[in-house]
């Protein structure tokens, strides 16, 4: 599966931002996904993670009740919506899936990164 990320830009704080990541190649409905983002200098961090099933999400604890992500089977796209968005959010963010996965956090497939920045 091939993955594009897209939806970042600059926002100011307290706004919100909705990510897209694009499959092609397979179905996402066989694919557990997530959302990571890294900053200069830093590790990618976990955001959000969504089982293959599309019913089951995790979330990093300092980002639950702000950030959503959900999939559109009639799309083949993973989406992150971002919420009250704070200057610390700024990162790349990353898409990634991973065949059947039974975890939250080990991925096979990655996306490009799309560039989130939140002006204070």
């Amino acid at each position: 599966v091939q993955l594009q990320a897209s939806g970042g830009g600059l926002v100011q704080a307290g706004g919100s931002l909705r990510l897209s990541c694009a499959a092609s190649g397979r179905s996402l409905s066989t694919y557990s996904a997530g959302w990571f983002r890294q900053t200069p200098g830093n590790e990618r961090e976990f955001v959000a993670g969504l089982a293959w099933t599309g019913d089951n999400t995790h979330y990093a604890d300092s980002l639950r009740g702000r950030f959503t992500i959900s999939r559109d089977d009639a799309e083949n796209t993973v989406y992150l919506d971002m919420h009250s968005l704070k200057p610390e959010d700024t990162a790349v963010y990353y898409c990634a899936a991973r065949w059947y996965g039974s975890t939250w956090y080990d991925y096979d497939y990655w996306g490009q990164g799309t560039q989130v920045t939140v002006s204070s």
